[in-house]
């Protein structure tokens, strides 16, 4: 139960993702106030391109579940 899924651009280091993955975890589960080890984590990296579809399909498509919306237009990164 929960599991988070972080889609990014590539280019962060492993060192970089493990911490952002700590990070994320502890703050999911401080705010939900359940212990960390019922929490999963991946982290997926795209290119620019690969970007334009993957926001469409879990940022457009999805926005009755965005909570954080983008402040960009992902086009930019191209």
């Amino acid at each position: 139960m929960p599991h988070i899924a972080i889609k990014m651009l590539a280019g962060r280091s492993e060192e970089q993702k493990r911490k952002a993955a700590e990070a994320v975890t502890k703050a999911l589960a401080e705010s939900l106030g359940m212990s960390d080890h019922y929490i999963t984590l991946t982290i997926e990296d795209f290119s620019a391109e690969e970007w334009q579809t993957v926001f469409r399909k879990e940022v457009t498509d999805k926005s009755d579940k965005v909570y954080i919306t983008p402040k960009y237009d992902p086009k930019s990164l191209l």
